[in-house]
């Protein structure tokens, strides 16, 4: 096996590479958010406060994407993808304190550093694969595989985490499960250092601090709708959905976990496969049309929950509706990353899509922060609405993108 992987081209190889650190990170990323979550809702936290454990964690990726895609211009990629790996060793390292210390502050510090450590790994694989693919075919099918491949595998992986964390916490405890994720994520580190290549992804011309504001029109378009976008998913998904699970349908740790692992890899699945469910259209037309489909959805399952026909089987309008929710979102982001993909510059990739999914962790913070706020103002039907007016407004602000996209 390590015979055939050596006689693979160095492109290849690089690529397979980065993919399992990103791997091995989003499994960890995962856990560690369905064990938080699980773990900090037994403990008595309301869904505000457990939004709240998330607020650095999301702000720090704003942060995050935007000054890290310059540091992987100027230092190259190899050192953004192993120090987003250090930082989660650390992040995780910090939760090994006594129960008794795990005040919010102190989650709240450690879920900083997971997020600056995610946002650095995701931006530097993300960025890699445009420097990785031969240059005549960037932009066109192959890109576009390469990156629903990548994106697809990395939440499936995600959705295999959220199983793991309420796995772990039910077998061997919320510090048990920590500890065994930092003892596996150094492995992969140490490998990383040896062999990841030290020139990845750096710009010929050293790009200044301000050039990390983008410059490109589409691409700010882009990121608006991306923002949007995200918002839409996580102002119901992040802490709505596996409260209500757990106090309306009295589902424990290990079925919550275990749900929104399988809706999580089910939808890692359709990305990875999103080139032939649109038949390979992926520009502008394509981004408009899949946004459209999507936005009635969130508000269909409001009306379903509401309903006085359908609410009397809440659980299969909410999982049902869930499901296809997945499916078509799921669609929706591969189209955007292989747009910003595509888009961004050949020489600084990492500065266009650290731009980018700045404004992905951005619409990330909004929807974590109104999913507890709206949760306990007005339940789960509440999130839903605010999801389809941000879908909305997605579908609005892709109306703007330049009609070559």
């Amino acid at each position: 096996m390590i015979a055939r992987v050596a006689a693979l081209p160095r492109e290849i190889r690089q690529y397979l590479l980065v993919t399992g650190n990103y791997w091995a990170f989003t499994l960890t990323d995962g856990a560690l958010r369905m064990l938080v979550v699980l773990y900090f809702h037994q403990l008595g936290y309301s869904a505000l406060e457990v939004a709240l454990l998330f607020l650095f964690y999301e702000f720090f990726g704003v942060v995050t994407n935007l000054v890290g895609g310059w540091l992987g211009a100027r230092l190259g990629l190899n050192r953004t993808m192993n120090l987003g790996l250090g930082l989660q060793v650390l992040a995780l390292s910090m939760l090994l304190v006594p129960v008794a210390w795990l005040s919010v502050p102190w989650v709240m510090a450690a879920q900083a550093l997971s997020g600056i450590a995610k946002d650095l790994n995701k931006m530097s694989a993300k960025s890699a694969i445009k420097t990785l693919v031969p240059a005549g075919d960037a932009g066109h099918q192959s890109l576009y595989r390469w990156v629903a491949l990548l994106t697809g595998s990395k939440n499936a992986l995600k959705g295999v985490g959220f199983f793991l964390g309420g796995l772990l916490l039910t077998l061997i405890g919320f510090q048990g499960a920590i500890l065994a994720m930092a003892v596996m994520l150094a492995g992969v580190l140490a490998l990383s250092l040896a062999r990841l290549d030290g020139d990845l992804g750096r710009a010929k011309a050293k790009p200044k601090f301000r050039e990390m504001l983008s410059k490109s029109r589409a691409i700010n378009i882009l990121s608006a709708a991306r923002m949007c976008l995200f918002g839409a998913r996580d102002v119901w998904f992040v802490v709505a959905l596996p409260v209500f699970l757990a106090t309306q349908f009295g589902w424990d740790s290990w079925r919550v976990g275990g749900f929104l692992a399988l809706w999580v890899i089910g939808y890692g699945a359709v990305q990875a496969v999103a080139p032939r469910i649109t038949g390979g259209t992926a520009g502008r037309g394509a981004a408009i049309a899949w946004a459209s489909a999507l936005t009635a959805l969130p508000a269909l399952i409001a009306l379903g929950l509401e309903g006085q026909l359908l609410a009397a089987q809440p659980q299969l309008v909410l999982l049902g509706g869930l499901m296809l929710f997945g499916v078509v979102f799921a669609v929706n982001s591969s189209l955007h990353s292989f747009l910003i993909v595509r888009m961004a510059r050949s020489d600084g990739v990492s500065l266009d899509v650290g731009f980018y999914y700045m404004a992905n962790a951005m619409g990330r913070l909004i929807g974590t922060l109104l999913s507890g706020w709206l949760y306990l103002a007005g339940g789960l039907v509440a999130t839903l609405w605010v999801s389809s007016a941000l879908l909305a407004t997605t579908v609005l602000i892709s109306l703007a993108l330049p009609k070559e996209a």
